[in-house]
């Protein structure tokens, strides 16, 4: 894609270059607390534009069957560029051994998560929203 830089690594990502992410949550993580979670995640997806983040996807995972993600994110003004197909697409790559990937997604991305071959099931979560590292 052009214009676009994807690695596979939080190497050289600095809390500056992550400004704009979390758009419409009730509790925003710090960027530095967005920098430590990437840090900390299995396996993380970064799309740079120049000196800027602008998408990311993050994997954690036991490392032998089961990964869950559970963050994929596009800043709004690098949306429908296919960005975000890109992103996931390469994360898929990272994950493909395992024998089950899943992640929860809001109603409107479903669709968008189809095109990969990921199917709906029921489950639950909880969501402690004051807990967001700030």
């Amino acid at each position: 894609m052009q214009g676009y830089r994807i690695e596979v690594s939080a190497d050289g990502i600095e809390a500056q270059n992550l400004k704009g992410f979390f758009e419409g949550w009730h509790a925003k993580p710090s960027q530095e607390a967005h920098l430590d979670l990437l840090r900390r995640s299995a396996h993380v997806v970064v799309a740079w534009h120049g000196d800027d983040v602008v998408g990311f996807c993050t994997a954690i995972t036991d490392g032998l069957m089961c990964a869950y993600v559970p963050l994929l994110e596009v800043l709004p003004e690098h949306r429908t560029s296919g960005l975000g197909s890109q992103i996931f697409s390469r994360m898929l790559e990272l994950l493909a051994r395992l024998y089950m990937v899943d992640l929860c997604c809001d109603p409107d991305m479903v669709t968008f998560y189809q095109r990969f071959g990921m199917a709906p099931v029921s489950g639950m979560v909880l969501r402690n929203r004051d807990a967001v590292p700030r």
